[in-house]
């Protein structure tokens, strides 16, 4: 099957730290199989720039990824804050975009799970104002209409454009009366312009169980970013670890695509780091391009190593490394096209 395409798109490659690297090695090994004009330019952030540098990163990487097509982002560690946060508030990328998806020849404790979390990215607990008092200390919790409206637009729109039947809303109403109770009544308001799309709302504490308990119900999930940042781990858990989830940073004009873990400094460079999730967020950046067809072949091609399950890494019962793994999903790329 060959797939057209003649487009170039400029592509911000940042690996970060530890397993970044890897993984990012391995999928743009794996990119290298489609018929695509990706031209990498390369930023360095994390904690190992840091422990060189004294800066975690630099206004020029931020500046490649603003005028990049897409961003791909490997992983960081202890300078998450200063890096991954940072990119997301300055370039405004209020979107995280994190898909829980089951897969075959996984640890997934169920086999039909298929929703997304949109979680609000710019606000909340994370605006990180933070101070000390004489009794302690004091976070800072912002929520507001605009990031509430734009975010619960996302997620209507998304489940319209995506076939998806409802959208739940998670909060903490309850106890967070102002902030929480702004971020419920948004969501209702916003809720009133998609009509043929069901909606409900569940306290955070309630959700918890409920993505343990009756997860098959769920479509859409739009929440806050704290909550949404400890929902999404908790999705993961449910369909075999953090190796298997990626996610999308997405805004106006710009987008970084990630997976969910951690730079994993205890794996890295043993060559046994999977290879799933920053693959998974590469198929969400091929359909962030328009590239669909790209985007569903690749995906494909991850489904099928999964379910065959004679290529896969330690964390999912296997024997083969990052790049074994990666290498047999560029094969059956190349039996396709």
């Amino acid at each position: 099957m060959k797939i057209e395409s003649v487009k170039m798109y400029k592509i911000a490659i940042v690996p970060g730290d530890g397993i970044g690297k890897e993984v990012m090695e391995a999928t743009l090994e794996v990119l290298d199989g489609l018929n695509l004009d990706l031209k990498y330019e390369y930023g360095e952030a994390g904690d190992e720039y840091f422990e060189k540098n004294g800066v975690a990163i630099l206004d020029e990487t931020i500046d490649l990824i603003k005028n990049s097509d897409a961003c791909l982002f490997g992983a960081v560690g202890e300078t998450a804050a200063d890096v991954i946060v940072k990119l997301r508030q300055e370039l405004d990328l209020f979107v995280n975009l994190r898909p829980i998806k089951s897969y075959p020849g996984t640890n997934s404790l169920f086999k039909d799970l298929d929703f997304v979390i949109v979680r609000e990215n710019t606000e909340g607990i994370y605006v990180g104002q933070e101070e000390y008092t004489k009794d302690g200390a004091i976070a800072k919790r912002i929520i507001t209409k605009e990031a509430s409206e734009r975010i619960c637009n996302f997620a209507f729109k998304y489940a319209k454009d995506n076939n998806k039947k409802k959208v739940t809303a998670v909060h903490k109403a309850n106890v967070l009366k102002k902030t929480d109770g702004l971020f419920k009544k948004v969501f209702y308001e916003v809720a009133n312009k998609y009509p043929n799309i069901e909606t409900e709302d569940y306290y955070v504490d309630a959700m918890a169980m409920y993505l343990l308990t009756k997860p098959q119900t769920f479509d859409v999930i739009v929440t806050t970013n704290l909550f949404g940042d400890i929902l999404s781990d908790e999705g993961a858990g449910l369909v075999g670890g953090l190796g298997l989830i990626p996610s999308g940073n997405i805004g106006e004009n710009n987008a970084l695509f990630e997976p969910v873990h951690g730079s994993a400094p205890d794996i890295a460079g043993k060559g046994l780091a999977n290879p799933t999730a920053m693959l998974l967020s590469a198929v969400m950046m091929l359909n962030y391009l328009n590239e669909v067809k790209n985007a569903d072949l690749l995906a494909d091609s991850i489904f099928n190593v999964l379910k065959e399950g004679k290529s896969l890494t330690l964390d999912m019962g296997g024997n083969s490394s990052t790049m074994e793994m990666a290498n047999e999903i560029k094969n059956k790329l190349l039996e396709r096209l």
